[in-house]
């Protein structure tokens, strides 16, 4: 598992190494020493002295670790034990009430006169106290927040040899402290998050320090020969006299060298006092950022220094990176947001992130995870108070995804007197300059990147009148050049942003497919900036890693019970009772495990692939379908719900609903109106296309064969053909949809649906946040009797010189039926489930006597590849 050869990794850094020498050198804090301060001396002020103590008992730990992290690292849990069925329900809680203390020993030498060293924090939740060298340089008071990032000026104490960094770390109460929490995302972790869980650094600087470069651009998305960059710094005199010096650098394309321009400007400094520093940089033909299915993603680095008299070095920034592109959003007639991306509409489509549940980090699972988003056709993640790292924002401007950032719901964060559905205490004065520093920290972290579209500065609620001000000034004071959104919701808004044309009316649970081609709550129209069917049901090999046998027969056995791997147990998603009623009553109850898992499969597929449809489908409908993100992408630990691939990273049929849905160009059915559409996501992609309707029953006769010929735009759909035969049907019918560009021949995309003649009857009146009910369920039990389908394949494979294996599946359905709902699967030696993998498609349907060949990338030296289906006998179809 990712976690365990992280933690592996971390355990043989080498500690104790935090080296600051000259001006502009910045060392990370490389670990820690960590114990209870029920385990440890109660003198913090001696504790932090650099004399002998006594620490053979306490733990060590890498740079980033909360409580919980770091004693997983240790063995004194086991994260896999912890997430087997309800382990981690047993875990005492006692030693988490009490603060915990991070220490470290630093080899340093006192700056000589005239040099500054800082310490710099990004973020200890959720509060804390920090000594060095036996002096108290930060209380609780000041360093709170889980993103309160400060600068202390600790050069008084620093000293040659020995030195003692010392933090205590309070216990995190999310309803009280401005935490990084997971509302009802799932169970809570035992340490709520408490702990250092981002760097601690030492800067050394000159008489005068400088921030990270901010940049702006005068592009607006129209094409130009020369774009004016704009570098802005903030420096300071630290000194009792007056400083005068220049701030120079360059902007550099990242991948062409000689595309080098320099930029330099004198500055003059009274004693103690700030300023910024603006520098207009020509640059000229300039490469322009794209999200991913639209371009490429050029970058520019900026290098700057601040030198003083015969340029002597007295800070150099941290490089930074830049993308020019140009974001805007606005509201259209009906007060729903609407994004642009280099002038042209962005139609979002994205997931929920969600961090790790103990929030440990590894760059190399979150580029897994942002491949699978790209591979699903998804192009935005929505981070609900979830910041995470910068090394996130970097891999995002270089894979081409947007990034919504902002803060979470439900606790501290929205504690205001007009919040009626949450318990977060009520924000009072000292609130306020805490807000203020972890809003000014986190716009610095994130200024430059292309890939951020936008900061809700709120979620289920809006923020009051002051703390609009508060958040807004301090994302203008670093230049932040993106939409500013008051929530994601349209409960209301805060006069100075206006209404944030964003909705949150769910669903949260189980709806059926026609839910989204309605016009109320939660249906495609508008910008949904949360919802979803609640769907992610892992696959059985995922399933028995973190459920016991019981566990996995209540599942189908009692289907009104609660379930430990979903949401907080007094959460209403707690249990999978509105999932399994609809499932039950639309597939037939369920014979075995086996049998639920597929027909939840079945369910999960429809679900994410009905809502991606809809939702661009009306991409430019009267009231169009501006964006959607789905609720949620992953998992912070095993779930059975709320995620489009489980934690293991293990695609299942949420996964390839939303590939088919979210395709870049495609056919959908329509299940309200029973018609087809042509969806154009594309800036480039025009011309003639065929689009071929073919229904036909269980046993496989025609109902319906249609060839159309038509033109397509980009980022436009529009209806192509009706489909009256649905209502020819008897039980249950197989609809499959074909696009091809119809000059080159090619197949842009293959569709099958599975139908029965009418759809569900919803009663609206009744809807909650989290669903609407359905009065007459559609009958699918039919699937259930279908003739046996014979099935061919054949597997032809390739190994790349970086080990990873490819193949090509050919499919042939040798039969006069339908073969459905066919799952391929590639397995190793330990008969798991490899992953990641990378399917062109899965979960498909072959009509009589059809042949289709997909495609399969994964690693792995020995494996195994499988094939089963609804009607198809399981066979293996190839090895290593």
């Amino acid at each position: 598992m990712y976690l365990q050869r992280f933690l592996s990794a971390l355990a043989v850094l080498p500690f104790g190494v935090a080296s600051v020498a000259s001006p502009g050198d910045t060392a990370v804090i490389p670990g820690w020493h960590l114990q209870s301060a029920l385990h440890a001396p109660s003198n913090l002020t001696d504790l932090s002295l650099p004399t002998a103590h006594n620490l053979g008992s306490w733990y060590r730990i890498g740079s980033r670790a909360t409580v919980m992290a770091g004693l997983i690292q240790n063995d004194a849990y086991n994260d896999t034990h912890l997430f087997y069925s309800n382990n981690l329900a047993t875990v005492d809680q006692t030693i988490f009430r009490a603060p915990w203390l991070y220490r470290e020993e630093l080899s340093l030498t006192t700056p000589p006169k005239g040099q500054h060293m800082f310490l710099v924090t990004h973020g200890i939740t959720s509060k804390a106290d920090i000594y060095f060298n036996g002096k108290q340089i930060a209380s609780n008071s000041t360093q709170q927040g889980s993103y309160g990032g400060h600068r202390y000026d600790i050069t008084p104490f620093a000293r040659t040899g020995k030195n003692v960094l010392l933090i205590q770390a309070h216990p995190t109460n999310y309803l009280r402290d401005f935490a990084q929490g997971f509302v009802d995302w799932n169970p809570y972790p035992p340490d709520n998050g408490t702990g250092v869980w981002r760097d601690v650094e030492l800067k050394q600087t000159g008489p005068v320090s400088m921030s990270s470069p901010r940049i702006l651009t005068d592009f607006i998305g129209v094409h130009t020969e020369n774009v004016t960059a704009t570098i802005k710094v903030d420096i300071k005199n630290h000194e009792n006299r007056t400083a005068s010096g220049v701030v120079h650098g360059t902007i550099q394309a990242q991948d062409h060298a000689s595309q080098t321009v320099a930029f330099s400007k004198q500055f003059k400094l009274e004693p103690h006092k700030s300023a910024t520093v603006s520098i207009d940089v020509l640059l000229k033909n300039p490469r322009i950022w794209w999200p991913a299915a639209w371009g490429e993603q050029p970058l520019y680095t900026v290098q700057a220094k601040t030198t003083l008299g015969q340029n002597e070095v007295s800070d150099i920034a941290p490089p930074t990176q830049f993308g020019i592109r140009h974001v805007t959003s606005k509201l259209n007639s009906y007060n729903d947001t609407g994004f642009s991306v280099n002038g042209y509409p962005f139609h979002v489509k994205g997931g929920g992130y969600s961090p790790d549940m103990f929030l440990r980090f590894d760059l190399e699972h979150l580029r897994k995870i942002f491949r699978y988003m790209l591979d699903m056709g998804l192009n935005t993640v929505r981070l609900e108070g979830k910041q995470e790292h910068p090394e996130l924002y970097d891999l995002a401007d270089r894979m081409g995804l947007m990034v919504i950032s902002g803060w979470e719901c439900c606790d501290k964060w929205e504690g205001w007197e007009y919040n009626d559905e949450a318990n977060g205490v009520k924000w009072t004065e000292k609130d306020y300059p805490v807000a203020e520093a972890i809003m000014l920290h986190e716009a610095e972290m994130m200024q430059a990147h292309p890939s951020m579209l936008a900061f809700l500065i709120g979620s289920d609620f809006w923020p009051n009148t002051k703390a609009t001000n508060v958040y807004v000034n301090a994302l203008n004071r670093m230049d932040w050049p993106n939409p500013i959104i008051a929530s994601a919701s349209k409960r209301g808004y805060p006069k100075l942003l206006g209404p944030s044309g964003m909705k949150m009316d769910g669903p949260y649970d189980w709806v059926p497919p026609n839910y989204w081609y309605h016009d109320k709550l939660g249906a495609a129209f508008g910008f949904g900036s949360e919802q979803g069917a609640g769907v992610g049901t892992p696959e059985l090999g995922s399933l028995k890693q973190f459920m016991s046998p019981q566990d996995l027969d209540n599942l189908w056995m009692k289907p009104d019970e609660p379930q430990w791997h979903m949401s907080k147990n007094d959460s209403p998603f707690a249990d999978r009772s509105l999932y399994n009623e609809g499932l039950f009553a639309r597939y037939g109850p369920p014979t075995g495990l086996d049998d639920y898992l597929r027909k939840s499969q079945m369910a999960d597929y429809e679900a994410t692939r009905a809502e991606f449809e809809a939702f661009a489908i009306r991409q430019n409908a009267t009231r169009p379908a501006t964006g959607v993100v789905y609720w949620m992408l992953n998992g912070a630990w095993p779930s059975l719900h709320w995620q489009l691939f489980d934690y293991y990273l293990r695609p299942a049929g949420s996964y390839f609903g939303t590939k088919v849905g979210a395709r870049l160009e495609h056919v959908a059915y329509d299940y309200e109106a029973h018609t087809v559409h042509i969806i154009n996501h594309s800036l480039n992609k025009f011309g003639k296309r065929t689009v071929t309707v073919d229904l036909i029953d269980l046993d496989g006769r025609y109902i319906k064969h249609e060839s159309i010929a038509t033109y397509t735009t980009p980022t436009t759909s529009k209806q192509v053909a009706e489909v009256r035969d649905i209502k020819k049907i008897k039980d249950v019918g197989f609809l499959r949809l074909t696009l091809k560009d119809s000059q080159k021949g090619t197949t842009l995309s293959r569709n099958v649906y599975w139908l029965p003649s009418t759809t569900e009857s919803l009663d609206w009146d009744n809807s909650t946040f989290y669903t609407t009910p359905v009065t007459k369920y559609t009958d699918l039990t039919a699937l259930n009797n279908m003739s046996t389908a014979s099935v061919s394949a054949s597997m032809k494979t390739t190994v790349s010189k970086q080990g990873s294996t490819f193949a090509e599946v050919t499919l042939e359905n040798n039969s006069d039926v339908p073969a459905f709902f066919i799952h391929l699967t590639v397995s190793d030696e330990k008969q798991q489930e490899v992953a990641p993998v990378y399917w062109s498609d899965n979960y498909v349907t072959l009509f009589p006597n059809e042949k289709l060949t997909l495609t399969v990338e994964f690693e792995g030296k020995k494996w195994v590849a499988t094939l089963t289906g609804a009607n198809v006998e399981e066979r293996e179809i190839g090895r290593s």
